[in-house]
């Protein structure tokens, strides 16, 4: 990639609602664009071969290989596009894992398109350090470009303990959840529910659709949406 030139992001992940959610999102971040995307780690390998990468946002949990294996792949065959890893595995040893194969950050489903944005804003600085470091301070100043100063903040009057629970009751529920439903799982209101339900939808986790045969406005059912 010359200098000007957009970073140039695959998508990887196997969820078609998740994966068309986070090409949206790289979109949206300025001097990045989404080169295409891949379901399987076998047509990541087909759209490499193809189309110059340098990045990748990588679900680590594909139906043919784990995200690091493919990374290890990629690298032993000679691609070097940086990984961001998408997951909702908190494994510290798969982190520690990673680092060695090019993941230069995480991020942990479900996420919205402010943290992803963080984080790519962050990867473009870290890019931007070239030339030769003057002393340890300015090497310290490049590694901490890639680091958050603290957790993704999520909007306002949500809490990350409130979402974990209500991420939870949705994933046991087969048939999915209306808000109603939610809040009686969780033991919170049913409009407070429906904010956390719609900030799942948001962040590509959660699709909703209309719940009809009951006697009024339908009521909108949530579903958790697969390989979250």
């Amino acid at each position: 990639m010359t200098a000007g030139q957009p970073i140039r992001v695959l998508v990887v992940e196997d969820d078609p609602v998740a994966a068309d959610a986070h090409v949206m999102y790289v979109g949206r971040v300025p001097g990045f664009v989404a080169v295409g995307k891949a379901h399987t780690g076998a047509e990541a390998r087909r759209a490499l071969e193809r189309t110059p990468v340098d990045l990748l946002l990588l679900d680590l949990h594909l139906p043919d290989v784990h995200g690091l294996q493919l990374a290890r792949s990629l690298r032993a065959a000679g691609h070097h596009a940086d990984v961001i890893a998408v997951t909702s595995a908190r494994d510290l040893a798969v982190v520690r894992e990673g680092v060695s194969l090019g993941v230069v950050q995480y991020v942990l489903k479900p996420f919205t398109f402010a943290t992803l944005r963080d984080r790519l804003l962050r990867y473009t600085e870290f890019r931007a350090a070239v030339g030769e470091a003057s002393g340890q301070d300015e090497v310290d100043r490049a590694l901490a470009a890639l680091r958050a100063p603290g957790p993704a903040a999520l909007p306002k009057g949500l809490s990350a303990p409130t979402l974990e629970r209500v991420t939870v009751a949705l994933r046991n529920a087969g048939e999915g959840l209306t808000a109603t439903g939610a809040a009686e799982a969780v033991g919170i209101s049913r409009i407070t529910a429906r904010r956390y339900l719609e900030h799942l939808v948001e962040a590509g986790r959660a699709a909703r659709r209309p719940q009809y045969g009951t006697v009024g406005r339908p009521e909108l059912q949530y579903r958790w949406v697969s390989g979250g």
